[in-house]
């Protein structure tokens, strides 16, 4: 697929996607991204036989959408769409994803080339700001963050009322919404410089949050971020450096967690994101917002799967065992899957595997790591995978999570972090759409309606009466 050029001021690259089968009638009508507009009616019968017309919205690219928000105050219906798989809840500028086609992009960059070419903080900048920044806007960008990674010392009393084995992502959830309690000065949604220092906080205090949850959990003491490392320089120090010893930086290594970052910060409108969305329409404080999206992240369905590639290598235990479970996981009566191969989102391929493959290699090889028995497993596999006819013909290449989770386990991560690196590098995507959403003068509190299946009126009967 071509790349896509940003639509001139005013005007909007019409939609390839294909028309529905319902009847349409075409309606003429210029829109902007910013503020899309029905070109066209979809006619709806209902139950009565009464029809009307329902407008149907444009956006830059991607499928078009139905307008149904008068359908119950004007007819008396709610649409049915369990998941919200077929319903947009909202209008965003931010990330679009192809998953047909297997494009991501963000403010109309590729993925690909964001990873190659940019890194992390750029991509922070991006996603807040809606434009790359030139040097000055990065540099004054980049202080920001780094003066906000420090944590109110009374933070750090949070950790000692959790067991040693708690899960990181637990203390995550608990402190990060406890921020609202120590920065009060940046709680107030409809005040644009509150705004943004509680976003710049976020994206600076979470990692730190991150690594403290990782010194508790193996008994270490806190290491407080270096105000000359990078962000991901500054998120392995904290991470794996100890008073005992100078700790030198892999530069392999931090330009892969960098890009780790890059490929994971916004995913369009996921469970997280639209659970961010949900609590910030009720106008919750931004740290008890992103709170919210780490505790739905921490769903095994979300944020674990790079966990679970480790946990199915471990299972297959040894190279010779691996024709067994590809066999097993070909076969239409065995519930075993093989994790980290295709994407319930993208069809074709992960625009981030290829980019988070190389990485992988290289620090693979940076580490001298290729001969130890667990990554020496997943690097056959690959090769397997992307070789059998099945896999290929399926699409079931390697995708994000496989590598991710291998370069993870390479650096020195527990798996039990796996989903709080995740949620790091997606505070920013969050924060994004949170900012997006508070500035958006059309979103209302979030109320989705539901299909009620349950009894009818009935009348109350005393105990005695009842059987």
């Amino acid at each position: 697929m071509a790349k896509t050029k940003a639509p001139a001021k005013g005007k909007a690259k019409k939609s390839t996607a294909k028309p529905a089968a319902t009847k349409i009638k075409v309606a003429d009508s210029k829109i902007t991204p910013q503020a899309p507009k029905a070109y066209a009616a979809v006619t709806v019968k209902d139950p009565k036989g009464q029809t009307w017309d329902l407008p149907v919205l444009k956006g830059t690219i991607g499928p078009d959408v139905v307008d149904v928000r008068k359908l119950y105050t004007e007819h008396g219906l709610f649409t049915y769409d369990p998941g919200y798989g077929s319903t947009g809840s909202t209008q965003s500028a931010i990330t679009y994803i192809d998953g047909e086609e297997g494009v991501l992009m963000h403010r109309g960059y590729r993925i690909e080339e964001l990873a190659e070419k940019s890194d992390f903080m750029e991509v922070c900048y991006l996603l807040l700001e809606g434009e790359l920044p030139n040097a000055k806007q990065k540099k004054q960008f980049e202080k920001d963050i780094t003066y906000h990674t420090m944590l109110h010392e009374q933070i750090t009393r949070f950790f000692s009322g959790f067991r040693r084995d708690a899960h990181p992502m637990a203390v995550m959830v608990s402190v990060v919404g406890a921020l609202s309690a120590f920065y009060h000065d940046s709680t107030d949604i409809h005040d644009p410089r509150q705004r943004m220092i509680a976003s710049h906080r976020l994206i600076a205090k979470v990692p730190t949050i991150a690594a403290m949850a990782y010194k508790y959990s193996v008994g270490q003491p806190f290491i407080y971020p270096r105000n000359h490392l990078s962000y991901a320089e500054n998120f392995l120090y904290m991470h794996f450096a100890v008073p005992a010893e100078d700790y030198e930086i892999n530069p392999v290594v931090a330009k892969a967690m960098d890009r780790i970052f890059i490929l994971h910060a916004d995913h369009e409108q996921n469970a997280s994101t639209s659970t961010v969305r949900i609590a910030g329409s009720s106008g919750a404080n931004p740290f008890a917002c992103i709170a919210a999206g780490i505790a739905c992240l921490w769903g095994p369905a979300h944020g674990g799967a790079n966990e679970a590639v480790l946990s199915m290598l471990r299972e297959i235990g040894s190279k010779d065992r691996i024709p067994e479970f590809i066999k097993r996981a070909k076969s239409k009566d065995d519930n075993f899957r093989l994790m980290g191969f295709g994407h319930r989102v993208y069809k074709n391929y992960d625009p981030r595997a290829s980019v988070m493959r190389q990485s992988c290699h290289e620090v693979l090889d940076a580490l001298g790591k290729r001969d130890e028995p667990l990554l020496e497993l997943a690097m056959e596999l690959e090769r397997i995978a992307l070789e059998d006819d099945y896999f290929v013909s399926h699409k079931l290449f390697p995708n994000v999570d496989f590598y991710s989770g291998i370069i993870l386990q390479a650096i020195g991560f527990p798996t039990s972090m796996f989903t709080v690196l995740f949620a790091v590098a997606r505070t920013v995507g969050w924060v994004a759409q949170w900012k997006e959403m508070i500035e958006d003068p059309t979103q209302r509190i979030g109320r989705p309606r539901q299909l009620y299946t349950g009894y009818g009126e009935r009348p109350y009967l005393p105990i005695e009466k009842r059987k």
